[in-house]
């Protein structure tokens, strides 16, 4: 960004979403002036970062939504928003495939996404190392769980230095087992997380981004066409009481319970992850830690 005029001798500008100062000489200045603080140049840049942040934050969401629910996504709407550094800065990189006219993956055509022009289509690297094109009209932004072959994809992309702006390739997954007794045993797996005052549980799920709902923090993810809802019961009341978590439990819009072979992958992945994501923030005694 290029720099303002403040007067007084000095210019300001926004650098890495803070506003930073010069003089008129050109020195960098190590902290605003006292005298600049007030100065309607540098109340518009604090405006203009703090819309800024909320824009990014919009973005990164809108395309976490996008991946969760694995929908078809037109690549008109990627090559408007493309221009945008702070969409392109959470779209570089993503795993896209190309999506037929019938709604079908061609999972051999997917590539890391480089640039998107609307009459080009989409640049990618492809999974030889190649730069290529998608010219197809629509492309999904799968949920790592659906993507075969993840463990040589995250390589693959290792190598190459890929930094995601959207946590896609390295978010964490879990897969489903296909034993009953194991279905159950994960569903347990991250229950009975102790925490010395609800609200610190509230809060950690709040930041993570789920909602707390009457005791129970959720996780609702759209998938196959339906809503499912992941729960975990966090406990409610006095925000200083101690309380400790409940198994995870998966049901759908109505709230009637799944049996877990009815979860679909996606929602099971991402239910264990807002259950594991609770559970890392518990408290551990001298004697677990010890173990």
């Amino acid at each position: 960004m290029g720099w303002v005029s403040a007067g007084a001798g000095y210019e300001v500008s926004v650098d890495q979403g803070k506003v930073v100062a010069r003089t008129a000489q050109g020195k960098r200045l190590k902290s605003l002036p006292k005298a600049l603080k007030d100065h309607e140049a540098v109340l518009g840049l604090r405006q203009l970062v703090e819309w800024l942040t909320r824009h990014e934050t919009t973005c990164r969401t809108e395309v976490e939504r996008w991946m969760i629910r694995s929908l078809p996504v037109p690549v008109a709407v990627i090559a408007q928003v493309w221009a945008d550094e702070s969409w392109r800065a959470v779209l570089r990189d993503l795993v896209v495939v190309p999506v037929s006219a019938d709604g079908a993956w061609d999972v051999a055509g997917a590539g890391l996404l480089r640039d998107a022009e609307e009459a080009k289509g989409l640049g990618v690297v492809d999974l030889d190392g190649e730069s290529t094109r998608i010219t197809a009209e629509r492309v999904a932004i799968p949920h790592p769980v659906r993507l075969p072959d993840l463990d040589d994809l995250r390589e693959f992309a290792s190598d190459l230095g890929v930094e995601q702006g959207t946590l896609q390739l390295f978010r964490e997954v879990w897969h489903r087992p296909a034993d009953p007794a194991e279905q159950r045993r994960e569903l347990a797996r991250y229950s009975g997380a102790k925490f010395k005052e609800l609200r610190h549980v509230q809060s950690r799920a709040s930041a993570a981004g789920y909602r707390v709902q009457g005791g129970t923090t959720v996780c609702r993810i759209w998938e196959d066409g339906r809503t499912v809802v992941a729960s975990v019961w966090i406990g409610e009341g006095d925000p200083g009481y101690e309380t400790e978590t409940s198994d995870l439990s998966f049901a759908d819009a109505a709230g009637q319970r799944l049996e877990p072979a009815d979860v679909p992958p996606v929602a099971w992945s991402e239910g264990l992850r807002m259950a594991a994501t609770l559970h890392a923030g518990r408290v551990v005694d001298e004697e677990q830690s010890e173990r």
